[in-house]
């Protein structure tokens, strides 16, 4: 029964969830996927939510790992929303990259203003609404309990009009620059860095996931500087970059680099390496996300060990 019911959530989920175009499948800047405004597609009542809103698959299953789902990219306009809905075999996470949106977890309600992002743990529910007046650039990650399934169970709730708690009863990530330090830092009263460093934060750690999803980082590479070169033996990454411009060199089976800039979408799988560079003027800002290779891995992060 168990073998049945796995086979017909796989199905569904394909159903939900086409895969990328091979061509976004390759590597090195063939799997490179730009943000394209035009490339949209409109949906109404997503979950059940309110209004319509316009999104795409930057990065699909299986991009990342086989227990990777999708990353997506699209605007929320004003009185629309993703509606409240149960997840119980994926864990998903909503980021807002400006303004501020009415996030729903498990029922409760808050106002929470970007960049900023709320995760949806396995075995909940979630929504979000923008209640403003302006559109809010959103992005959505989602990683499964079970290579190549997705789920979810609507409840018919829009979470328009909803009661909102003055402060968030549920974990929010703050993308935050000021919150950003260099290696060996330790908050307040660390030595300023230099001009150079790269500056990082673990938005947010390992123990927050069910599944084999790892962490969120949030890392500010310096004009003229490089990140170190990083192996990723135990942890793929889904890099997503808010801002600047600059190139990724990733070795695997070959060595190629490719430029990137605002709005791109990456993956580095395991058994890979990876730089990036700011050729730019202005400070390229990277959303990292982290997705172990098996439980195993997870579970080596959770007691503490730092390989990737």
């Amino acid at each position: 029964m168990r073998t049945l019911l796995l086979a017909v959530l796989a199905v569904v989920a394909t159903s939900l969830w086409p895969a990328l175009p091979a061509a976004q499948q390759q590597a090195p800047a063939g799997r490179i996927v730009h943000t394209d405004p035009a490339a949209f597609r409109q949906s109404a009542a997503v979950h059940g939510g309110a209004g319509s809103m316009g999104f795409t698959s930057l990065l699909n299953r299986g991009a990342v790992t086989p227990e990777f789902n999708f990353l997506h990219r699209g605007v929320i306009p004003p009185g629309a929303g993703i509606g409240h809905h149960f997840h119980n075999v994926v864990e998903e996470m909503f980021v807002i990259l400006d303004g501020e949106a009415q996030f729903t977890i498990d029922g409760r309600t808050a106002t929470v203003k970007g960049p900023a992002g709320v995760i949806c743990r396995a075995g909940h529910s979630h929504a979000i609404y923008n209640a403003g007046a302006t559109p809010v650039q959103w992005m959505n990650l989602n990683v499964s309990l079970i290579a190549g399934v997705y789920d979810a169970f609507d409840l018919g709730d829009t979470r328009a009009g909803a009661a909102l708690d003055p402060v968030p009863t549920f974990m929010t990530l703050r993308l935050d620059r000021a919150l950003l330090r260099a290696a060996g830092a330790r908050g307040r009263g660390a030595a300023p860095a230099p001009a150079t460093a790269v500056l990082s934060r673990r938005a947010l750690g390992p123990s927050v996931f069910t599944t084999t999803w790892a962490y969120i980082d949030h890392v500010l590479v310096p004009p003229g500087a490089s990140t170190t070169e990083m192996t990723h033996d135990l942890v793929g990454e889904a890099y997503y970059v808010l801002a600047g411009s600059g190139t990724v060199t990733v070795k695997g089976a070959a060595a190629e680099t490719a430029p990137i800039r605002t709005g791109d979408a990456l993956p580095i799988r395991i058994g890979e390496s990876s730089v990036f560079t700011n050729t730019g003027s202005e400070p390229l800002e990277l959303f990292v996300m982290g997705v172990a290779k098996d439980a195993a891995a997870k579970t080596q992060l959770l007691s503490g060990a730092t390989a990737r």
